[in-house]
């Protein structure tokens, strides 16, 4: 019994920490409907000011409580900066290109972080009285963590009192569910919004110097956090405080309890109990339907190509099929990537773009097809064209199982499932050794014979992947495209008229699917090897980041955009040890220099020409 009761401690100690940074995130959400994926890095950044401040400061509990409070002021400080900065220009954009925008800072803060403190995990001493422990039935139980017990409902009631109670928080709620009519009766949206995100920012440094105690500052703390608190968000609903409190419950306690019972499990138990809970509850735990869900795009009509179009395309083929005779083995290698990750891209546009559903998770097929090429041609004997077939029917195999559920939904809620799905496939590829490998990986899957050698796999991968590409293009200029944009931009009417609009999404989803698929595949021989990092969230962003970069309103936006990308990435890894900080510098100047894309922005100008 003792046991128990000390494991359901546990699990409220971190719930209250994982309250602390999903409530900020909730608060960002619900108001300014930005999904800001630096809220990870604000973090990480309260850790690490909390350290610097606490290892300065006597070691009484009143001069911690005074450390704690002082990070918590400077980075609701930084987190105002950082709106009035950046996102305050970008409010007019759609809401996927602030995204890109916040995952550029994220880039940023990790270097930045790496250069100021650097690469080493750094912890505070404990003196006695974080030492100190109580006896519950028997076991040891620490102190500071029925203190941050007792801090997670004492936050969740100010956030209450504050939001119910105050002027401001009736601005902010009536904001969360119509901010054009607050702006149209007079209040200052922009004060409103930089101190909502102050208040975020806050909370999350809160968080970030009231977990060194128990754990370190560390440059890992970004990803991990933000990914758990998308889920609290999204299981709670978003937009809700208390609903991100029983998600934070719901979650830490299932953590504390799966180690002990079920430890395979804890890399994915949160994320399958995610899928049921949306599955179950598409708006989660006490979401309201209505409530914006964001990462929805304005629409532009899709024109066919004209002549001079088809002429750019065809002189961009013929100068990649010439690359061979002046090219040398590295820059075929790294063209070869580019030809894949274009399309990777373009098969996550298939479904974003037109098809108006956003991915966070779209590395799922990517890694299915992978696997199933790798294992069927090292486990079965397959050849390399069979092991090529069989990746996109797996991936879109799957695609058709798992997106019966996710055409249910929209928004942020159809992307954190996708992203749950992913970390399954993760999971499984990550603990299923005596299939997958594990970490080691699936090794020696080499192209034949007649297949070997730089130019012939970069021919290959280029016909195999422009082919591809321009598929998935003609389909959707095809009367099944025109039918998926009209289920993206007007589902009753497209019903209306006739159009079944689930089945026409899961199509989508499916063609998606079997597209990444054969991309994985491709990238497996390429590589000559399969590793779980294939699947893994970082692998799924890049591809976001492709779509967006280029202008996911265009059919030319992945393509410039996973070339982009790749030349960006390639270049800045051999010249910089800090490439990730340049990179993202250089993510936010493209996004607000072309706020609808690289392409987006082209196609623009040459419409007023």
């Amino acid at each position: 019994m003792g046991f128990l009761l000390v494991h359901a401690l546990t699990g409220l100690a971190g719930a209250s920490s994982l309250f602390l940074v999903a409530s900020g995130l909730t608060v960002i959400f619900g108001v300014t409907r930005i999904v800001n994926f630096a809220h990870g890095s604000l973090t990480m950044l309260g850790a690490y000011v909390g350290w610097t401040v606490l290892t300065r400061l006597p070691r009484d509990p009143a001069w911690f409580a005074l450390g704690v409070a002082g990070t918590a002021a400077a980075l609701a400080a930084l987190g105002a900066l950082l709106e009035m900065g950046l996102l305050r220009r970008l409010y007019r954009s759609p809401e996927l290109f602030q995204l890109l925008a916040t995952f550029g800072v994220v880039l940023i803060v990790q270097d930045a972080a790496l250069a100021t403190w650097g690469p080493d995990d750094l912890t505070i001493s404990r003196p006695p009285w974080l030492r100190a422990y109580v006896r519950i039935a028997d076991e040891r139980f620490p102190v500071y963590d029925l203190v941050l017990i007792a801090i997670g409902p004492a936050v969740l009631a100010c956030l209450w009192l504050l939001f119910n109670r105050t002027r401001w928080g009736r601005l902010v709620r009536a904001a969360t569910w119509d901010r054009e009519m607050v702006g149209a009766l007079g209040v200052d949206q922009r004060v409103l919004f930089t101190s909502v995100f102050a208040l975020g920012a806050g909370l999350a440094g809160l968080a970030g110097a009231l977990g060194l105690p128990a754990g370190s500052a560390n440059l890992g703390i970004d990803l991990s956090v933000i990914t758990e608190a998308f889920v609290v968000v999204v299981i709670g609903g978003l937009g809700s405080i208390t609903g991100a409190y029983l998600a934070s419950l719901l979650i830490g306690l299932l953590q504390a309890f799966g180690v002990v019972l079920i430890p395979k499990a804890t890399l994915v138990l949160v994320f399958v109990v995610m899928a049921a809970v949306l599955v179950l509850r598409p708006n989660g735990l006490l979401g309201r339907g209505g409530a914006p869900t964001a990462l929805a795009g304005t629409a532009t009509p899709v024109r066919p190509p004209t002549r001079g179009m088809l002429l750019g395309w065809g002189l961009l083929l013929l100068a990649a099929l010439a690359a061979p005779l002046v090219a040398g083995p590295y820059a075929l290698s790294i063209l070869t990537e580019a030809a894949v990750a274009v399309l990777f891209a373009a098969s996550l546009h298939f479904v974003m773009g037109p098809g108006g559903m956003a991915s966070f998770g779209h590395a799922a097929w990517f890694g299915i097809g992978a696997y199933a090429a790798g294992l069927s041609a090292q486990g079965l004997g397959v050849p390399m064209p069979g092991a090529l077939l069989l990746a996109p029917l797996a991936a879109g195999v799957a695609a058709v199982l798992f997106g019966a559920f996710v055409v249910r939904l929209s928004g942020v809620y159809l992307a954190m499932l996708t992203l749950a799905f992913a970390q399954i496939v993760w999971a499984a590829a990550f603990q299923w050794v005596s299939v997958t490998g594990g970490d080691n990986g699936i090794l020696g899957i080499w192209p034949p014979a007649w297949a070997s050698g730089p130019a012939v796999v970069y021919l290959l991968a280029l016909t195999l992947c422009a082919g591809g590409a321009a598929v998935l293009q003609r389909v959707l200029y095809s009367p099944f495209g025109y039918a998926l944009r009209a289920s993206r931009d007007s589902p009753l009417r497209a019903e209306a008229i006739g159009l079944d609009t689930r089945r026409i999404r899961l199509a989508a989803f499916a063609v998606a699917g079997a597209a990444a698929g054969l991309a994985g595949g491709v990238f497996t021989f390429v590589k000559g090897s399969v590793f779980p990092g294939f699947v893994s969230i970082p692998h799924s962003m890049d591809a976001l980041v492709m779509v967006l970069l280029g202008g996911v309103q265009t059919m030319a936006g992945p393509v410039v955009g996973a070339l982009a990308y790749t030349g960006l990435y390639d270049g800045l890894l051999r010249a910089t040890a800090y490439w990730r900080l340049v990179l993202g510098a250089a993510i936010v100047l493209l996004v607000l220099a072309f706020p609808e894309g690289i392409a987006g922005a082209v196609q623009r100008r040459l419409r007023r020409a």
